[in-house]
């Protein structure tokens, strides 16, 4: 299976997350608070797993000296002013405040979905073990926050048929991404050194300023010990595919 064939299949596959949404719903919202923080925890290690186990080392391959870190220094703060600008908030449950930036928020995930697929073509141009991985920490990630746009979007006004065809619209950006991502990685061989490094530090910007901040709310040790656990397997599975799938 070639490379292109790989990145529509997983850029779809992430679209396709949009939908579990609706399975919240059926959920209490006790339950589901549960469930997500424990997604939560799971993601933040698969991010900063992948981030330092695939896509840094990875770069360095790529090209050694400064310039990488600098990378990672530019896709972290780009992320920060994606989300400053374009109030683009990963709401990680079933409610959270809602404003009048509801079609902000869908513009936000737009392009957050659209540098996904960037990032996943990038990855799978290098190599498909590369791109398996990061399509694994991406798929992580979205799982929690597409619970929460569906969230922002029903608790907005929309219905729930509409929420659901929004936020599936809005995630197949992912695939146009990772169709220029494809093109662009083969016409222009240098962008791979400028994109894995920028993924790393977009990983570590939405591990560091987003997911932990979610999983230090709570006040339970005992839960946040099982959370600090689950964060600890998100790294360890990272670490284990470097040997399921050997690069």
């Amino acid at each position: 299976m070639n490379n292109l064939l790989w990145i529509m299949i997983s850029t779809f596959f992430i679209s396709l997350i949009s939908f579990i949404g609706i399975f919240a719903l059926a959920l209490k919202e006790k339950f589901l608070e549960k469930v997500v923080l424990f997604l939560v925890s799971l993601s933040t290690g698969a991010l900063m797993g992948g981030a330092f186990l695939h896509l840094l080392p990875e770069s360095v391959e790529l090209r050694e000296g400064l310039d990488v870190f600098l990378f990672v220094l530019v896709g972290f703060v780009l992320f920060f002013l994606i989300e400053k600008i374009l109030h683009w908030r990963h709401c990680h449950k079933g409610e959270c405040e809602v404003h009048t930036f509801t079609y902000m928020n869908l513009i936000g995930d737009s392009i957050h979905n659209f540098i996904d697929g960037l990032i996943m073509a990038t990855s799978f141009v290098v190599s498909i073990p590369l791109g398996m991985t990061t399509t694994m920490a991406i798929a992580l990630h979205e799982i929690p926050q597409e619970i929460g746009d569906f969230g922002v979007l029903i608790y907005g006004g929309f219905s729930k048929r509409k929420a659901l065809v929004l936020n599936f619209l809005v995630a197949l950006t992912a695939v146009l991404g990772g169709l220029i991502g494809f093109f662009i990685s083969n016409m222009v061989e240098d962008v791979k050194i400028f994109i894995l490094p920028f993924a790393a530090g977009g990983f570590l910007y939405i591990a560091a300023s987003d997911l932990i901040p979610e999983i230090r709310k709570e006040i339970s040790l005992k839960k946040s010990m099982i959370c600090f656990g689950i964060f600890i397997l998100g790294i360890f599975i990272m670490y284990a595919v470097k040997f399921i799938i050997p690069e």
